[in-house]
């Protein structure tokens, strides 16, 4: 039985795991969820109460987390990319890092985006100050600690490079990085460069024309028709 993904081509938790599924290769079915349709919502959160994307499914087993949806994809469907290093201290890095993507790019960028969908009167300007303000604390955290080498954890894609990608897509797109964040840029590069993130972007393109900030969207992102595989 294949893994199953419940997921939106909007959402950069979505992508997250898409990505790892990208990289490790297993066989999966995508369904589409949507929230917005109570009876559709009220029959996923049978699944799991927080009724939340996206949401795996395995064998029977439902998993929640995206963090630990990846793990369980690490555990029990290893493929190409060790998503997971073997090595216990680059194993601890790779959960610090996603965690450091998640809580502080990923977590203030959907709260800024959230008050966007909200009529401009309505808009709460201090949720918006401190999500830029926390965005901007993160880009100068990540670019004075981040790993010379490729990726977030060193050599190897991994976990990390799974959350950072989406959120910093995301983030830029709210916060652009500044001329002092050199290698937080170029890091960005390497990862929408990244077959299986071109490859999510490439998917959830014909839905960009919802996104809150679409006017914001880099051309590039809008017009590249590129497979990934």
């Amino acid at each position: 039985m294949a893994i199953v993904l419940n997921s939106h081509p909007l959402s950069s938790y979505c992508w997250k795991v898409l990505i790892a599924l990208y990289e490790n290769g297993a066989p999966f079915d995508l369904r589409m969820v949507n929230l917005g349709d109570p009876g559709e919502r009220a029959a996923y959160s049978k699944l799991w109460p927080t009724a939340k994307i996206p949401l795996m499914e395995d064998d029977g087993e439902v998993i929640p987390e995206t963090s630990i949806q990846i793990e369980h994809l690490d555990t029990h469907h290893r493929g190409r990319v060790a998503l997971l290093p073997d090595d216990p201290r680059a194993r601890m890095q790779a959960r610090l890092w996603d965690r450091v993507f998640d809580n502080y790019v990923m977590d203030p960028m959907g709260r800024f985006v959230a008050q966007q969908l909200r009529p401009e009167t309505e808009r709460d300007q201090r949720t918006l100050d401190a999500s830029l303000a926390e965005l901007a604390m993160a880009y100068d955290m990540i670019e004075n600690r981040l790993d010379p080498r490729p990726w977030a954890v060193g050599e190897g894609f991994t976990l990390a490079d799974c959350a950072a990608a989406p959120s910093l897509f995301y983030a830029a797109i709210v916060l652009p990085f500044s001329p002092r964040h050199a290698k937080l840029s170029a890091y960005f590069k390497r990862l929408m460069d990244r077959p299986s993130v071109r490859r999510a972007i490439g998917e959830a393109r014909p839905f960009f024309q919802y996104y809150p900030l679409r006017d914001r969207l880099p051309s590039r992102f809008l017009a590249e028709a590129e497979d990934a595989g």
